[in-house]
């Protein structure tokens, strides 16, 4: 397989937002609402912004140190993060572009951009790279085409400005009344991760942020993990890496080792790490941070660093001669 050709603005992306030995290990707060429901399930639309953004500069000042990276969102961390100095200037940046929510028919999803808001700003305010969540399917007609399009003008805008895409493409049911948790969408999930893997890893992204190729609550077999994840990294034309998509942790823990073996390049965590902090009363949270969710972080961190592979090896670097600056 042909390997990723990269830009100098590229590589200091990656390279900024992954550890020395190429390996990614992402703390993720880009969430919105979801966030908001874990909070307060009873009532999330109560929850201030402000007290959205406290909670999310908490996590960051307590993980951020431990992470290569950190997932932001520009309505309730970025700039709050940077202005307030919670996320370190070592620490990498990967800032969000989609809009929350999607529009139209349940099993017909349309992803759209935040307004007022895209790559060239996130560039302007110091992110290292870009983040762009599509619920997609590779059998979806044209609403497929439709996320094609806006998967490909965010590319041309990431090109334009020379600046990493992580791309993360999510799963969901087209067929109505099934539900993602059923048994049947669990016979589908593999088949659909690796083919949308395949077609959108051929439009250029830089990275891939995967969902598990299998449903581990659906299927036990280690062995089929193993090869769902083998079958990933022979289809993935670009570095890849694991997200947890809300699993519990201990699935994830054994998810992140089993990918990373197969070639993943780490993982980038939300809800399996903090699910329970953000859903405690506060006065609780400062235990759960130092007896669950940092040695969740570090352990996590451990396995990937083992077991991961370099995203360098995956890419092709520019040649760069005194006077590569002038084509730039």
């Amino acid at each position: 397989m042909t390997p990723k050709s990269l830009t100098p603005g590229k590589v200091r992306g990656l390279a900024a937002t992954s550890s020395s030995n190429g390996i990614f290990k992402v703390l993720a707060l880009d969430h919105r609402d979801s966030m908001r429901v874990i909070i307060d399930p009873d009532d999330p639309a109560a929850l201030s912004a402000a007290d959205l953004t406290a909670v999310k500069l908490d996590l960051l000042r307590e993980l951020a140190g431990e992470a290569t990276a950190v997932m932001l969102d520009p309505e309730y961390s970025a700039a709050q993060a940077i202005v307030a100095r919670a996320l370190p200037g070592s620490v990498g940046f990967l800032a969000a572009v989609e809009a929350q929510g999607y529009l139209g028919d349940p099993t017909a999803h349309q992803t759209s951009l935040l307004e007022d808001w895209g790559v060239e700003k996130a560039k302007r305010l110091g992110a290292n790279a870009i983040k762009l969540l599509v619920l997609y399917r590779p059998d979806a007609g044209a609403v497929t085409e439709q996320q094609d399009r806006l998967i490909r003008q965010v590319i041309e805008d990431c090109a334009r400005y020379d600046i990493a895409l992580f791309l993360e493409p999510l799963a969901y049911a087209i067929e109505p009344g099934m539900a993602m948790n059923t048994p049947q969408f669990a016979a589908q999930r593999r088949g659909i991760v690796i083919e949308t893997v395949r077609r959108l890893g051929a439009l250029g992204p830089d990275v891939l942020k995967v969902q598990f190729p299998i449903d581990t609550k659906h299927e036990e077999d280690r062995a089929v993990w193993r090869d769902a994840c083998r079958e990933l990294d022979d289809t993935s034309p670009v570095p890849w890496a694991l997200l947890s998509a809300g699993d519990p942790y201990e699935l994830f823990r054994e998810q992140v080792g089993i990918a990373c073996e197969a070639g993943a390049s780490g993982f980038l965590a939300g809800r399996a790490l903090w699910g329970e902090y953000v859903a405690a009363p506060a006065a609780m949270r400062p235990r759960l941070m130092s007896e669950l969710v940092r040695p969740r972080f570090l352990e996590l961190a451990s396995i990937a660093d083992h077991a991961g592979r370099d995203w360098a090896e995956r890419c092709r670097f520019p040649e760069v001669d005194e006077r590569w600056y002038s084509a730039y």
